[in-house]
């Protein structure tokens, strides 16, 4: 018997599917051996070098005991782990836990999982790549360090619950930095002449009396009105008619990055279940043949394609579309990222045959939706170039002058497949010389607006075209910025959050290197070193070790903690803790002590801000016995014990001067007003013999629907003022009861 180690029970499923009884597959479920969890697992020995103290996690122990207990009974033990540089530690980690040499275990890798690629795989096995592993592991160990020294650094200065990263880091700043773009933007009034010609065309005024007009140049109102009167007055001929053919080029295949940015514009997924649902397709789905991968690997950051994947394609598209929309020659498409691994593919199908159309009798909704965008592409790709003639009219006045553009598709190109949004622009049949009259013209204010703020697809792109973190690290970096709440993403946008501004600035301040995208960037291009066997794994550590510790013990020192924070007296009115008023980049905040736990937050109103001390009060509290003091809230001031935190009692200052004139309808006592976690209402005197509460403040009318026997509330319900029930809820417009 033979044994094939593999990452995925979903992986091993499917190839145990293509191979006969002599061989077995069992997946190793990811890692297992790594760093400890709970402490920091890297020593340095006396030649200055980082020893990591790698262990087998107990969950995994069990995993290992099963491969080992294989491994014994096989003639032969294959390492099919990915083929990357984490797959490649994986399968060096496999060999360790199960106490085989690593350099002499074969090692098979297949960017596809078909039968006919793992057939070849195991033809060609070669050994466990020591460079990449120690990529891996220079990667592992940096990110180890700063995460542990950084980390508690952060908690303990800030608050607790918050974690530092190298790349999270980085990321974190470019974030930071464009809100902080759009928080300095300042508008710019510029003007534009909307004008409309006879046959309504549209033009754009481009010279005015010799002066070239740009976007920007009319810059006030006066001078807009002055133009258009101009304009108006103005008579207009045709001087030049150009027209001119423009290809629009095919799209090259998709790499991780893209694939991520295109799923979420697209399929409005987030870039996390993008990689969940093209796993999932990459290690076995059913189709017409049984169980099979049917994408090549989805993390990759190379354009190359396959010849013999080319070469079916393009018989494809002769068979379908005809020749006119074959190239003469198979495109290739080079390189975008920074360090990418030319040996690894683009992501396709591996199967051609397994159409979109089949394939929605095989695949899940999101499944689908993602297969086809990836068939797509890859066919699209090795397509014609779509052609455009475009058109542009000039109309000269003797004042001014004006072009108006268009465009017609002429040749559909890979848009036969993909189809297009792209929809015509034509312009009338007209000829130089001829006279033009003018339908309308008038003149609009515009403002220029601030930077966009970074969408989940255009972060990765920001983050690929600067060479910060690899396709693998794209996706997580997001998420844990999502889940440290140092970003929130709103309507598709990611915004920082004030603990973000916080601790971008101490990190500027104390770790510029950290938070530096070139710094980032050129420590990947290191790391790319030392995969190809450039740069020895251990001098990249201590290069870096050293340096950054001094960093962190003069942190220690000059962080100045802003860890203080004051009690308010009232409870959270998400999870029921207390709230805390606490500091931050714009000044004071009012926070759950909950966090991280809880994340709500609360601003901080100007009064609130001067009035949040601490001021004696003559109340005594009813549990302790304690002076009270006064605190301000989001609900006003209220009184609190001076015991806190061992006493949590807290009296509304309006519970007493704010009652109403209405008696309780349940009892008739008084009605006062009263605070809690839950908001203000209207309370009973005597409560607990008397449990009537109100949102709002009865009054004495009595309520008409039968059997109830409740009074109304005078309240706004949708826009409108009405009376409410405090019992039945029932709505009466107010203008019925006058």
């Amino acid at each position: 018997m033979n044994l094939i180690i593999v990452e995925s029970p979903a992986k091993a499923k499917t190839i145990k599917n293509f191979l006969g009884k002599e061989y077995e597959v069992i997946a190793s479920k990811g890692h297992i051996r790594d760093l400890p969890k709970s402490r920091f697992g890297i020593t340095i020995d006396e030649n200055e070098n980082l020893v990591p103290a790698y262990s087998v996690a107990k969950e995994n122990a069990a995993t290992v005991k099963e491969i080992a207990a294989l491994a014994k009974k096989s003639e032969t033990i294959y390492i099919a782990t990915d083929e990357d540089r984490e797959g490649e530690a994986i399968g060096w980690h496999i060999a360790h836990a199960i106490k085989r040499d690593p350099t002499e275990l074969p090692r098979i890798v297949f960017h596809e999982i078909t039968k006919t690629a793992i057939q070849h795989a195991l033809e060609s096995a070669r050994k466990i790549d020591m460079d990449m592993v120690n990529a891996q592991q220079a990667r592992r160990l940096l990110d180890r360090v700063v995460g542990y020294k950084l980390s508690p650094l952060l908690s303990s200065k800030i608050q607790k619950g918050l974690s530092g990263g190298r790349v999270q880091s980085s990321t974190l700043k470019l974030v930071v930095d464009r809100e902080r773009e759009i928080k300095a933007f300042v508008p710019v009034e510029y003007w534009t002449i909307d004008t409309l010609f006879k046959k309504e065309i549209e033009a754009a005024l481009i010279l005015h009396k010799d002066e070239k007009l740009s976007k920007l140049s009319i810059t006030n109102k006066q001078d807009a009105h002055n133009i258009a009167k101009s304009v108006k007055s103005d008579s207009f001929v045709i001087t030049s008619i150009e027209t001119k053919q423009r290809k629009s080029s095919t799209p090259p295949p998709f790499m991780t990055s893209t694939l991520q940015q295109t799923a979420s514009s697209k399929l409005g997924f987030t870039p996390q279940k993008t990689m969940m649902v093209a796993q999932t397709l990459y290690e076995g789905v059913k189709t017409p043949d049984g169980t099979s991968g049917v994408i090549t690997y989805m993390r990759t950051d190379s354009l190359n394609l396959a010849n013999e994947a080319v070469e079916a394609v393009r018989e494809m598209i002769l068979s379908r579309f005809g020749e006119k929309y074959l190239p003469k020659e198979p495109k290739v498409y080079n390189k975008k990222a920074k360090g990418a691994q030319e040996a690894h593919e683009a992501i396709r199908p591996t199967m051609l045959s397994f159409t979109p159309q089949i394939a929605e009798k095989f695949l899940k909704a999101d499944e689908i939706k993602l297969y086809r965008l990836i068939y797509e592409r890859f066919v699209s790709c090795q397509m014609s170039d779509a052609i455009f003639e475009q058109q542009s009219i000039i109309f000269s006045g003797k004042e001014n002058e004006f072009r108006a553009s268009g465009r017609k598709l002429t040749f559909d190109g890979f848009y036969a497949l993909t189809g297009t949004e792209d929809k015509d622009k034509l312009l009338p049949t007209l000829k130089e010389g001829d006279k033009i009259e003018l339908q309308s013209t008038k003149p609009e204010q515009h403002f220029t607006e601030p930077p966009a703020r970074y969408s989940e697809a255009s972060l990765i792109k920001k983050l690929e075209s600067e060479g910060v973190g690899r396709p693998s690290t794209y996706a997580p970096t997001i998420a844990t910025l999502s889940n440290r709440t140092y970003v929130n993403i709103e309507n598709k946008q990611i915004v920082p959050t004030e603990m973000a501004f916080t601790v971008t600035d101490i990190l500027e301040k104390n770790f510029a290197n950290i938070v530096d995208i070139s710094f980032t960037a050129n420590m990947e291009e290191k790391l790319d070193e030392v995969a190809e066997g450039n740069i020895d794994w251990q001098v990249l550590l201590k290069d870096f070790y050293s340096p950054f510790i001094t960093q962190v013990e003069e942190a220690k020192t000059n962080i100045i903690s802003l860890k203080t924070s004051q009690p308010l007296g009232r409870a959270c009115p998400k999870c029921g803790e207390e709230l805390l008023l606490r500091s931050g980049r714009f000044g004071e905040f009012i926070a759950c002590s909950g966090f991280p736990k809880c994340k709500y937050t609360e601003q901080v109103e100007g009064e609130e801000k001067a009035d949040s001390g601490e001021q004696k009060s003559d109340e005594i509290c009813d549990k302790c016995g304690k002076e009270m003091v006064v605190k301000s809230g989001r609900n006003g001031k209220f009184l609190a014990c001076s015991g806190y935190p061992e006493c949590k009692s807290t009296k509304s200052m309006e519970q007493e001067s704010k009652s109403s004139d209405v008696p309780c309808p349940d009892c008739g006592s008084r009605l006062v007003w009263k605070l809690s976690r839950r908001g203000a209402f209207w309370g009973c005197e005597s409560y607990p013999k008397c449990k009537f509460i109100s949102k709002f403040e009865p009054s004495t009318i009595k309520c008409k629907e039968d059997g109830c026997g409740g009074v109304l509330a005078e309240r706004v319900y949708r826009g409108k003022e009405v009376y409410e029930c405090v019992k039945c809820k029932a709505r009466t417009p107010k203008e019925e009861l006058k």
